[in-house]
């Protein structure tokens, strides 16, 4: 009897797991979409950006220019270091003129017999020689040569006017009025023929 009620048992799990065993088979499971098929079905999905992998051909380059320093900024200015050449003239001769030259302006006269502009301002001085004879007193130093330069600087010497001759040596056909009292220039004229540049400044100097 229990043999029976045994085999009876076996055939019926037999039974119920061949059951479980088809319910299974016949379910129909479906598998996640590969990442392969999913690639395939969008054809630009795989493609990359041909762009992206490529660098910038500009980003690696410099500006030419920034290196370069401005040409300009290391020249100094060509004439800032040049003295104004009229700066430069003196306004005194550096002390007062000799006794004998008191009391009158002078007018010195740089000359030499080479020099065009000593000829040029020649009757001009002659005009002015005349105009005011024996109210100015007018200063010859004559440089054409070593002779006269030699003597021109005794003279200069004897007078006040060292300091002046050797400034002015190179200066023919110049006429300078000196306030006697005090060594001041009052004007200094070369190669100016212009009578009225100098009367008018002797009229001043003698009115005072």
């Amino acid at each position: 009897m229990k043999i029976h009620y045994f085999a009876l048992l076996a055939v019926v799990s037999l039974l119920s797991f061949g059951a479980i065993a088809g319910c299974s088979g016949s379910t129909t499971s479906q598998a996640p979409s590969s990442p392969t098929a999913e690639v395939a079905s969008n054809p630009c999905a795989a493609k990359s950006n041909p762009c992206a992998a490529k660098p910038n051909p500009c980003a690696a380059k410099s500006n030419p220019c920034a290196a370069k320093s401005n040409p300009c900024a290391a020249k100094s200015n060509p004439c800032a270091a040049k003295p104004n050449p009229c700066a430069a003239k003196a306004k005194s001769v550096g002390a007062p003129l000799a006794q004998e030259l008191q009391g009158k302006p002078v007018v010195v006269d740089v000359f030499a017999t080479w020099c065009p502009a000593c000829k040029n301002i020649a009757p001009t001085l002659s005009q002015l020689k005349k105009d005011y004879d024996g109210k100015v007193h007018f200063v010859v130093l004559d440089v054409s040569d070593k002779s006269t330069t030699s003597e021109a600087e005794a003279t200069a010497k004897k007078l006040g006017l060292s300091q002046f001759l050797e400034m002015n040596k190179a200066q023919t056909g110049s006429l300078t009025i000196v306030n006697p009292a005090t060594g001041e220039i009052l004007a200094q004229h070369r190669n100016n023929a212009n009578l009225a540049d100098y009367t008018s400044v002797l009229d001043a100097a003698l009115k005072q």
